[in-house]
Parts: structure tokens; C-alpha cells; sequence
């Protein structure tokens, strides 16, 4: 589940990036219990805090739960909740942009979507 961190990204978001992609993957599935915020400080060599501020994170998203004594785990429907959210930080980060700059250049949508495919093709 290790990944190098980048250093232009707060690490705790890192941490939580990690878990997610590990559910979206499959790697984790729910019910499975994750890394502890101990092992991902010495996974990482962080301070525990930080990585706790990672799996707190996604306790207060729902995508995790505690039980008590044993530790993190992932929660029912998370997958779903992960992909959604990510669906929306896509469309926030990517999408509006390319439309908002295709509308200045006057490329319609038609020639927007002719454009993706070419790109897709590799017919750069």
C-alpha cells in the first residue's frame, strides 16, 4: 500500500488518498481493516498525528469506522462514496476548466468531444 509521497501535497491528505485508492482498487474491500495510524507512521516515517489526521479524515466522511479496541475499518458502501466524491472533484478540477476554455476559444461541443477521441486514438 506504499506509495512516495509528494512533497507539494499535505501528507495527511496523502494518507487518505492511499486508503482510497487502496477501497477503489479492491485492495481493500469493506469490513477489511486498514493500516493503523502506528504502521503508517513507520510505513511513511511520519508522526502518528499526522497519519491519524488522515484516517480521521475519512472516519468523519463515513468511508471508515472504529471499532473500539481493534481499530479502522472500512465502511458499507464506501467504495461508492469514494468514487462519487472523486466524480465531483473531477469534474470541479478538470472538466468545467476545459469547458470554460473551449467556450473562449469557440470550440463547440461536437469538436470537443471530436477532439477527446483524437487524443484517445493517439492521433495527437
Amino acid at each position: 500500500m506504499k506509495i512516495p509521497l509528494d512533497e507539494n501535497k499535505l501528507i495527511y491528505m496523502q494518507i487518505a488518498e492511499v486508503i482510497e485508492d487502496a477501497v477503489i482498487s479492491g485492495e481493500l474491500n469493506e469490513g477489511d481493516q486498514v493500516y493503523s495510524t502506528n504502521q503508517f507512521a513507520r510505513l511513511y516515517g511520519i508522526n502518528p498525528a499526522t497519519a491519524a489526521k488522515g484516517i480521521n479524515l475519512l472516519v468523519e466522511e463515513g468511508i471508515l469506522y472504529k471499532k473500539r479496541g481493534i481499530g479502522m475499518f472500512v465502511a458499507e458502501g464506501a467504495r461508492n462514496m469514494i468514487v462519487g466524491k472523486r466524480k465531483t472533484q473531477f469534474i470541479e478540477d478538470y472538466i468545467s476548466k476545459l469547458i470554460r476554455e473551449a467556450e473562449k476559444l469557440n470550440i463547440t461541443k461536437e469538436e470537443l468531444i471530436d477532439l477527446i477521441k483524437t487524443y484517445e486514438r493517439g492521433d495527437k
